[in-house]
C-alpha cells in the first residue's frame, strides 16, 4: 500500500497538474500537513524522503516539502491546509486524520491530495466515490482502522471466555471515533453476546475522572480507540488497565509496549520497510 502511495506521489510530480507550472517551475512542491509534531512524525516523513530519494527526488535539488504539523490543536487545521494552498504546491500530503483531510479538501479541488494510512472509511466519509476510482482530487492509502473495531472485539472475547461487559474509551470530538461507537462495535457487540459501555474523553481533567468511574463499575475488559487525543493519553489508559488487572486491546502497538495485553490494526513501520524494499528492486 506504500509502495502504491508513493508510487502515486511520483506520477503528480513527474506529470504536473498543469503544464504552465512544468515550464516555469524546476524544483517540485510538496505539501505535508500533519495533526501531530514534527517529534512524532520524523519517522514517517524520513521514510517517504528516502522512498522519493530511490526514485531520483532529493529534497533541497530537484524537491522542496513545506512541512505544517498542527501539534494536537485540531482548530489549526484549516489554517494550515490553505496556508498550503496560497503556497501552491504540487501535491498535499496528508499525515492525519480526518480533520486535516477535511481541511485540505474544504480548501482545494484541484491540488492533488493523497493521504498517508487516514483511518477511516474516505468512501462513507464522502472524500472519494471508490476506492478503486476516487475521482475528484483525493487518493492515496487508508487502513480502514474504524472496521477493525468489531474483529478487536472479537479478538477480546477469545483471549477473555467469560468477558460481559467492556469499557470503551473514546474522543467524542473525532468522527471516526464516534462512527466506530455508532455503526461498527455494536453490531459486533449484539454478535459476541457483549455490552459495549462508552466513555468520552475530551481532555486530560476529563480522563482522570471517567478512569475513576470505570474503575469503580469493574468492567470486564477495556477498549481503547484510536485518534490523536487517544494516542496521548496511552500511558494513562494502559497503566488503568494494568492496575485494575483489566484484559485490554488496542488499535496499536504502542500500547502493548507500555504493558497493555494486545492491539490489532496495521503496523506502519513494517510497510514502510517493505516498500523501501520493492521501491530498490523496481
Amino acid at each position: 500500500m506504500i509502495f502504491a502511495l508513493l508510487f502515486t506521489l511520483y506520477s503528480l510530480l513527474v506529470v504536473p497538474c498543469y503544464p504552465v507550472h512544468a515550464q516555469s517551475k524546476k524544483i517540485s512542491h510538496v505539501g505535508y500537513l500533519s495533526d501531530s509534531s514534527p517529534a512524532r512524525e520524523s519517522a514517517r516523513a524520513a521514510a517517504i524522503r528516502q522512498a522519493l530519494r530511490q526514485l531520483g527526488y532529493v529534497e533541497g535539488e530537484n524537491i522542496a516539502t513545506e512541512y505544517r504539523y498542527a501539534e494536537g490543536n485540531v482548530d489549526r487545521a484549516p489554517e494550515l491546509a490553505a496556508e498550503l494552498v496560497r503556497l501552491n504546491v504540487d501535491v498535499i500530503v496528508i499525515a492525519g486524520g480526518d480533520t486535516q483531510l477535511r481541511a485540505a479538501k474544504n480548501a482545494t479541488s484541484t491540488i492533488p491530495i493523497v493521504m498517508v494510512g487516514q483511518g477511516g472509511d474516505p468512501v462513507a466519509a464522502g472524500y472519494v466515490k471508490s476506492l478503486a476510482r476516487p475521482g475528484g482530487n483525493i487518493t492515496g492509502i487508508t487502513l480502514l482502522n474504524r472496521e477493525l473495531g468489531g474483529k478487536r472485539l472479537e479478538l477480546l472475547k477469545e483471549a477473555v471466555p467469560n468477558l460481559s461487559r467492556v469499557g470503551v474509551l473514546y474522543d467524542p470530538g473525532n468522527q471516526n471515533n464516534e462512527r466506530e461507537l455508532k455503526q461498527v462495535l455494536p453490531v459486533a457487540a449484539r454478535a459476541l453476546g457483549l455490552i459495549v459501555q462508552p466513555w468520552q474523553v475530551s481532555d486530560a481533567e476529563k480522563l482522570e475522572k471517567q478512569l475513576v468511574a470505570m474503575g469503580n463499575q469493574r468492567p470486564n475488559g477495556v477498549y481503547v480507540t484510536g485518534g490523536r487525543q487517544m494516542e496521548a493519553f496511552q500511558k494513562q489508559t494502559t497503566a488503568f488497565a494494568i492496575k485494575n488487572r483489566l484484559p485490554s486491546i488496542y488499535g496499536t502497538s504502542n500500547n502493548v509496549q507500555d504493558g497493555g495485553l494486545m492491539y490489532y490494526g496495521a503496523t506502519s513501520r513494517t510497510a514502510i520497510n517493505a516498500s523501501r524494499t520493492m521501491l530498490i528492486k523496481s
